[in-house]
This record gives C-alpha cells, sequence and structure tokens, in this order.
C-alpha cells in the first residue's frame, strides 16, 4: 500500500502558509513506514525542532484503478477515516529555500496517524463533512469538506492519471487552517462531526 497526500487543499491554509492557492492538486507521497496506528505514541524525532500537526480527512482506496473518471470516482473508495500528517516545518523550510523536494520533511517514520475507518454508506453527506483536532483539550482545527478546493472526485480523477491506486492506498486529502507546533506532554484528539477517531499522545 502507499499513502497519497495533498497539499494546500484548503485556500486558508494555503494563505496561513504564505503559499500560492493551487490551480491542480499538490501531491506527495509518504512510505507506509510514515503509518501511526491504534492511538499509539508519537516520539519527537531528534532531526526537528518544530514538527507541527495537520488533521486530514483519509479515503481508503477499495479497488484498482487508473484515469478514473470523476463520475466513477466514488466506486473506488469505501471508507473515511482521520488522520494527522505531521511536518517538519523547520526541515521543509530549509529544503524548500534550496529549491530541493521536502519529503524528508513529511515522509519520515510515524508521521501519519491514521484512525479507525467508517464506511463510506455510514456517512449522510460526504460533502458537507466536518472534522477537527483538539490539543490538550483546546480546538485548534476545524474544516469541513464542503470548503476543499478539490474535491474527492478531483482528486482522485487527478492522482489516478499519474498514479494506479490499489486496493488498501490511503488518500490524505488536505489540511484547513490551524496548523501549529506540538511539544512532548501534548495529547492530540481528532474527531469527524462528533465521533472521536483517535488520541495521540506527544513522547
Amino acid at each position: 500500500m502507499k499513502i497519497i497526500a495533498v497539499g494546500r487543499n484548503y485556500s486558508a491554509h494555503a494563505e496561513e502558509l504564505n503559499n500560492e492557492v493551487p490551480e491542480e492538486p499538490v501531491i506527495f507521497l509518504k512510505p507506509d513506514t510514515a503509518l501511526l496506528r491504534e492511538d499509539r505514541d508519537f516520539y519527537y524525532p531528534k532531526f526537528s525542532k518544530e514538527i507541527h500537526y495537520e488533521v486530514e480527512i483519509v479515503l481508503r482506496v477499495c479497488k484498482e484503478g487508473k484515469h478514473i473518471a470523476k463520475k466513477f470516482s466514488s466506486n473506488y473508495y469505501d471508507a473515511i477515516g482521520l488522520g494527522i500528517d505531521f511536518t517538519a516545518r523547520d526541515l521543509q523550510a530549509k529544503l524548500k529555500e534550496k529549491g530541493l523536494p521536502w519529503e524528508l520533511a513529511k515522509s519520515f517514520d510515524h508521521s501519519a496517524v491514521i484512525s479507525p475507518f467508517i464506511p463510506k454508506k455510514e456517512i449522510e453527506n460526504l460533502q458537507d463533512l466536518s472534522f477537527s483536532l483538539l490539543k490538550n483539550r483546546a480546538l485548534v482545527q476545524e474544516g469541513n469538506t464542503k470548503d476543499m478546493i478539490f474535491d474527492f472526485a478531483a482528486l482522485i480523477t487527478h492522482i489516478s492519471k499519474y498514479i494506479t491506486l490499489r486496493k488498501g492506498d490511503l488518500i490524505y486529502t488536505g489540511t484547513p487552517s490551524g496548523v501549529g507546533p506540538v511539544q512532548i506532554g501534548d495529547v492530540l484528539e481528532g474527531f469527524i462531526q462528533k465521533r472521536k477517531m483517535f488520541t495521540c499522545h506527544v513522547k
């Protein structure tokens, strides 16, 4: 399986980092070693002093597809989860300044928290789905899929033009505004609507 992630998919988030709002999806990959499952602790890596949280809705791909038309895109994912795309912001800034790829800032071990999944059929409206992140019980991020620049269908169509989707792949669909740093001792809790999806302790 592979993790396909989307950057800058909410206008307010792009603006808060002084990035241009993209005209097409910004795509990057994370390895399977990035996954952090089952509410396991996140250990702060030694190579960074500025790890940021980014909460995201995650799609679980259910069958193989290439060059998928928008009208068929909903057939290629069967469940929705919630995740965190941890980012080493200081490392990312250094790499971007040099014009280098910034995968190291995004793809390090355990940088992709993932929750259990909710079957798609149990969600009333995928285009109006709220989600949020609490840090130490304080609300730090709040988003809704209706505010995405590129919706699920657009993402699947765009990604599948370049990368074959396979059963078990995960698509992290982008984060809303409100990203910020974590410190050792922080507790992160993610919610889809009012349903708690994960707890992550930073060690």
